[in-house]
């Protein structure tokens, strides 16, 4: 079971953050926009200077290299990025990408020789999540995944995730403005001011 620990954790003259995750626990983070909610995800992943300390179970993230914690502790941002020409050129190998993680996000197998250019914006961020999990992260940092996405697709993106959470024992950070998802997904909720503190609860409905 995987266990992300914060504890003191700073950044951008915000914090000390300490939070626990346990693994399978989805946690649910709202606020309004410029609260600072991808800036405390980017601290998490390592993507940002931060100081404090950062544990996912034995791995310390100022003992490895950046690049270990961060397939470890795995970001998706709100608006993924694409720099070849086909979906499988993405991958590090595409033929041993589950299936069943292909299908369930709505594709076809072949989707792989896809060129990127013909790919909407949901499709750049289903195919996104699928990326992400190539790694097999023990920790899920998520920053408004479905927001491009319409309601067939947000189902299946929260169906995977919480699937793979649940089943990987994996924690999951997750970020949404729509307080109904986070209703759905999120076995409890951090509110996140624009002063920079962070609350328990607030997002509604018991969450």
């Amino acid at each position: 079971m995987s266990r992300l620990e914060i504890k003191n954790l700073t950044f951008r003259d915000r914090g000390p953050y300490s939070l626990e995750l346990a693994g399978g626990e989805c946690v649910g983070l709202h606020g309004a926009s410029g609260s600072g909610k991808t800036l405390l995800l980017r601290a998490i992943a390592d993507l940002d200077p931060h100081e404090g300390s950062l544990r996912l179970d034995q791995m310390t993230c100022d003992e490895v290299p950046a690049q270990q914690w961060r397939k470890s502790v795995a970001m998706l941002p709100a608006e993924s990025y694409w720099w070849m020409d086909s979906v499988q050129e993405h991958f590090h190998d595409y033929l041993r990408i589950a299936k069943q993680y292909i299908t369930q996000l709505g594709f076809d197998y072949d989707v792989g020789g896809w060129q990127v250019s013909r790919l909407s914006s949901g499709e750049r961020q289903r195919l996104a999540i699928l990326r992400l999990l190539e790694n097999r992260p023990g920790a899920l940092l998520l920053d408004e995944p479905t927001a491009s996405l319409d309601a067939v697709n947000i189902a299946k993106v929260e169906q995977l995730l919480l699937a793979y959470g649940r089943e990987k024992t994996v924690p999951l950070l997750w970020v949404s403005h729509d307080p109904e998802q986070l209703v759905r997904v999120a076995d409890r909720c951090l509110s996140m001011h624009e002063d920079g503190r962070l609350t328990p609860g607030g997002a509604g409905n018991g969450c």
